[in-house]
């Protein structure tokens, strides 16, 4: 039987547009098949499941990073999904026992766009946080302790 990839509607959701977000959903399609692979042997289907969870992982920090806004959140979450690739990275390359060495560099390579596209957007985001922190007229969110109670 044919599996069909299933996608939300890409109106003007901006997760749906993030491109890093699309790819990891579209390795993680990928390792459906790798998986099939994977769990012909005792130590495949071990590391199957493990990467099936780190892969997961990506695409849900990135999920929750974006529902909950585009504050200080985003980037911590987009940090967590940043080494949950990283984590695949490194199984991946633990499956050269069982996976052909072009689908490894194919996944590794990917991943390393996902690390990359991460990076870049946390730092974008940080940027920003850091700029609005610094320009005259900002205040905090939560002002200090000493002036936050009248004397």
């Amino acid at each position: 039987m044919e599996q069909t990839s299933i996608r939300i509607n890409q109106g003007t959701d901006r997760l749906e547009s993030f491109g890093i977000y699309q790819l990891a959903g579209q390795l993680f399609d990928d390792f459906w098949h790798d998986s099939e692979l994977l769990e012909k042997d005792f130590h495949g289907r071990e590391l199957a499941k493990q990467q099936v969870r780190s892969l997961d992982s990506i695409c849900a920090n990135i999920e929750e990073g974006f529902g909950r806004g585009f504050g200080k959140e985003l980037p911590q979450h987009l940090k967590i999904a940043r080494g949950e690739a990283r984590e695949s990275q490194g199984r991946y390359k633990i499956c050269w026992h069982l996976l052909h060495g072009a689908i490894i560099r194919n996944r590794i390579a990917t991943l390393d766009h996902i690390i990359g596209g991460l990076t870049k957007t946390i730092s974008t985001i940080e940027g920003r946080h850091k700029m609005a922190g610094d320009a005259p007229g900002v205040t905090s969110r939560h002002p200090s302790p000493v002036t936050r109670h009248a004397q």
